[in-house]
């Protein structure tokens, strides 16, 4: 059984994190991805913090292994009328190609859908920017550059975390160019399936601006039926929810349903709380939760480690789960039985573990191949020569700096 994307051929055309997690994932799932880099440079990320550097003054980012393993790398300056004729002639051949550079760059060095749709018609042309770029759907932002930080903040979802004293605070780093990678998986593979049916490619167009509004697409609906905003720190629908303290650390508890909640009064010995009126429903639970609930459940965990608790409470029918450190994940049963972390390879670091693919397929031969990122240009000569090109032709291409 071959990878289900196995022999798709993708042109990244990426940079930083969100291009390079699209097609890291498609990667994974068998696709040939050849990664287009500037030469002498690549990926700004190839440089990013913390490099490790061998005896022989090599180095290699830990950033840019993150999200470039399995991939092929191929130098092109596309600024050079014979890059963008290469690049031309790999999308002839290819599925799918993919950018993330700041909107107008591709149409400027010739390399926009409009020009590749010509030459290959059945071509899937994914572009990926910080506020969409497509005709008819562009605001007043769509030109700005940006990064995961201020999609973030600008989406309304950094202004839900925190507490009601506490300034917004930014989540975990990057989230925005993943939440926005996985979107523009999606709509790749929904543009493959089209293709299956029609025979021809399409443009599509995803924004990060987007697809963090998406992910904050609760309190949007809050806003519109209730016509207020929830505030920072306040759950105002359901409760019991959130953090609370156990003997050793914390753990998280989520009622959404009337018979979660009497499930967990009856579980930490409070049933007389089911029959009082100011816990009849989810909304005056929550209300009553910061001066009522969370000190009844707090008293009943201050003598039970999180596993004594969380044991007790599934027991009980109550979805409970620890706050885990990043230490307790990497050891977790569960990632280990999901193979989600996978031996990344490469001279300069030796193996390292990586997090994978979250995505399982039926009937896909496991592998114990270590994954490895690509040189700056590994894949050069390779790739030219299966364009027919000849090695004295390569070596002339690398001496005018085309390569």
């Amino acid at each position: 059984m071959q990878q289900p994307l196995h022999g798709l051929k993708v042109i990244a055309v990426e940079q930083f994190l969100t291009g390079p997690y699209c097609t890291m994932l498609m990667a994974y799932a068998g696709a040939e991805v050849i990664k287009i880099e500037k030469p002498h440079s690549g990926d700004p990320r190839r440089q990013m913090p913390p490099v490790f550097k061998d005896e022989h003054g090599e180095k290699m980012s830990a950033c840019f292994m993150e999200y470039n393993c399995r991939k092929k790398s191929l130098t092109l300056d596309l600024k050079k009328e014979k890059g963008q004729e290469i690049l031309k002639e790999l999308a002839a051949k290819s599925d799918l190609l993919v950018e993330n550079y700041r909107p107008g760059v591709m149409e400027r060095l010739g390399l926009g859908y409009s020009v590749l749709q010509e030459i290959n018609p059945a071509l899937i042309y994914l572009s990926i920017s910080g506020f969409g770029q497509m005709e008819g759907f562009r605001g007043p932002f769509w030109q700005d550059p940006t990064f995961d930080l201020i999609t973030e903040a600008m989406s309304g979802y950094m202004e839900m975390i925190g507490t009601p004293e506490s300034p917004p605070q930014p989540s975990i780093f990057g989230l925005a160019d993943l939440v926005t990678a996985i979107y523009a998986l999606g709509g790749a593979m929904i543009a493959l399936v089209d293709r299956l049916r029609t025979g021809r490619g399409r443009y599509v167009d995803m924004s990060m601006y987007d697809a963090m509004v998406s992910l904050n697409e609760r309190a949007m609906m809050f806003y519109s039926f209730l016509g207020e905003a929830p505030r920072r720190g306040t759950e105002k629908i359901i409760g019991p929810r959130g953090v609370f303290k156990a003997k050793d650390g914390y753990i998280v508890l989520n009622t959404p349903a009337d018979y979660m909640w009497e499930r967990l009064a009856e579980a930490i010995g409070r049933a007389d709380l089911i029959r009082d009126k100011r816990f009849a429903d989810g909304p005056s639970r929550a209300a009553h939760q910061k001066q009522h609930l969370q000190p009844a459940i707090e008293e009943w965990l201050q003598e039970k480690t999180k596993q004594e608790a969380i044991d007790l409470l599934l027991e009980k029918g109550v979805p409970a789960g620890a706050v885990q450190t990043v230490e307790e994940v990497a050891r977790c049963p569960q990632i280990e039985a999901r193979q989600l972390l996978v031996t990344a390879e490469h001279k300069v670091t030796g193996e390292k573990t990586l997090v994978g693919s979250p995505l399982r397929f039926s009937g896909v031969p496991e592998t114990e191949d270590a994954y490895s990122p690509p040189e700056l240009g590994q894949h050069n000569e390779e790739i030219l020569s299966e364009l027919g090109y000849t090695a004295d032709q390569i070596r002339t291409f690398k001496k005018e700096g085309i390569i």
